[in-house]
């Protein structure tokens, strides 16, 4: 029995890698292809949206042709063909590595503000889901990113064509960044955790100190440092506030005034 259950299995075995040979072998079309053919096929892909075949066409003339000035194109074609399918990890992993490999790019600043702009755009919902989801449960890594990616393109290329709309950009991350600081903080203290509202309140105006969020963001401090017994502190936050934000309406509404999630200009 077991002799002719090996035979049989044996039997399977050859008919299986006789089928196999007998499947007609998929053809590369593009092996005989030069580099300039390549590229003219990806470009023409990724114009018409074929984003896909764009990567494919990519990848294969980067691997083919590894030196020159179409390997360097492709590399800056390929994050934007990432990014517009969806990919956004290997969209910020392509635009690393052009900028690791070519620090000299006369197209660097275009890279910089890619990569601002997969992470932005990625992270676009930081406030506009507040309905949906809370808050202090959102991860705002994607938007501190793309700040830093702007920053370093205004730092680096304050002339450069795409600095006007990162420098707007940026101040949108950063009065989007106060916001959720304060909003976590808000949630601190409806909860009586005033230490951790105390600190996130301080958070938000030791590092976004010129956005709408401080006066709030003053009166949380206020409120948490009465509540821990804190006299001192206290006074000092109410006497900055009161300076700065002599009429502020929390004096009279408290905490149940707050401005429209999406008011953050």
């Amino acid at each position: 029995m077991r002799r002719s259950v090996a035979v049989i299995a044996m039997l399977c075995l050859v008919a299986l890698q006789t089928g196999c040979g007998l499947l007609p072998e998929v053809k590369d079309e593009t092996i005989d292809w030069s580099a300039n053919r390549l590229y003219t096929e990806a470009k023409e892909s990724l114009n018409s949206g074929d984003y896909t075949n764009a990567i494919k066409y990519f990848e294969k003339l980067e691997s083919r042709y590894p030196y020159g000035r179409y390997a360097q194109q492709a590399q800056l074609e390929m994050a934007y063909a990432y990014w517009k399918s969806q990919e956004i990890p290997q969209a910020i992993a392509a635009c690393d590595r052009f900028i690791k490999l070519h620090p000299n790019h006369e197209r660097l600043d275009y890279v910089y503000y890619l990569k601002g702009l997969i992470n932005f755009n990625e992270d676009l919902g930081l406030l506009s889901s507040i309905s949906q989801q809370d808050m202090t449960e959102r991860d705002p890594k994607g938007a501190r990113e793309s700040f830093d990616a702007f920053k370093e393109l205004v730092t680096r290329f304050p002339n450069s064509k795409y600095t006007p709309d990162a420098t707007l950009r940026m101040k949108y991350l950063v009065n989007a960044l106060a916001k959720l600081e304060v909003h976590v903080a808000r949630y601190y203290m409806k909860r009586g955790a005033y230490l951790a509202a105390a600190n996130r309140a301080q958070y938000a105006i030791q590092n976004y100190p010129n956005t709408p969020m401080i006066e709030e963001a003053l009166y949380i401090t206020i409120l948490a440092y009465e509540q821990l017994g804190m006299k001192d502190l206290r006074d000092d936050a109410e006497r900055v506030m009161r300076q700065n934000y002599p009429n502020s309406r929390f004096y009279t509404q408290g905490l149940q005034y707050k401005d429209p999630w999406w008011k953050l200009w």
